[in-house]
């Protein structure tokens, strides 16, 4: 691995601390094969694929949680870089601007500095991944009703650090040249969403123009 990769895969960069999965469950043998599937240099169309025999939001749990881990990392190794000063409005380029709203403080959305947004978004996400009553990891306990509808709102507002990562920041990723990790992590992201429809096309336009180097992150 490249004294940049392991940059990336510090872990006292680490945004958030990582979600881990229990050895032994069957949520634990779900995510290894996943990562088997991407170790074994698969198409990732073909890797976010869900096995056969497995129910579907098990899948989907695992990756959202993959995914929160990896994000997590990535913008960790900006995160120095992303300050009240550089990025004072959650963007990703003049087009579009991302304000914050939940149950509790900001009840309409707000404007709010990058920092502040990646903030209370990671701060939410932990809070939903990390409630039983959403994410059960007990097997035979039956997924709620609203589970989609959580992982949908996870995985749009995830996206949205790859949009300001991508836009503001990717000079750094360049600098430190991780960028291959870091379209690879896009990448897989992109097409596990489109995969199961977890993400409005419409919300996906942000990324859809840009280019790194001579590859379409979203191609």
């Amino acid at each position: 691995m490249s004294h940049a990769l392991k940059q990336v895969f510090n872990k006292d960069k680490t945004f958030r601390p990582k979600r881990k999965f229990e050895p032994g469950t069957q949520r634990f043998e779900l995510h290894k094969k996943a990562q088997a599937s991407l170790n074994a240099g698969l198409d990732l169309k073909v890797a976010v694929q869900m096995p056969p025999g497995e129910e579907q939001n098990d899948w989907v749990a695992v990756h959202v949680v993959d995914f929160f881990n990896r994000i997590n990392l990535i913008y960790g190794t900006i995160s120095d870089y992303c300050t009240e000063q550089s990025c004072p409005v959650m963007s990703g380029g003049p087009k579009y601007e991302y304000r914050w709203q939940d149950e509790h403080k900001y009840r309409k959305p707000t404007a709010l500095s990058a920092p502040q947004y990646m903030n209370l978004l990671m701060d939410w996400i932990e809070v939903q991944i990390n409630n039983e009553d959403i994410f059960p990891t007990n097997v035979g306990t039956p997924f709620p009703k609203n589970f989609l509808p959580v992982v949908k709102k996870i995985l749009s507002r995830l996206f949205r650090v790859f949009v300001h990562v991508y836009i503001h920041h990717f000079d750094r990723i360049t600098q430190m040249g991780s960028e291959a990790h870091v379209n690879t992590c896009y990448k897989h992201f992109y097409y596990f969403v489109k995969e199961f429809n977890l993400i409005d096309t419409k919300e996906l336009e942000p990324l859809v123009s840009v280019w790194v180097g001579s590859v379409e992150v979203c191609s």
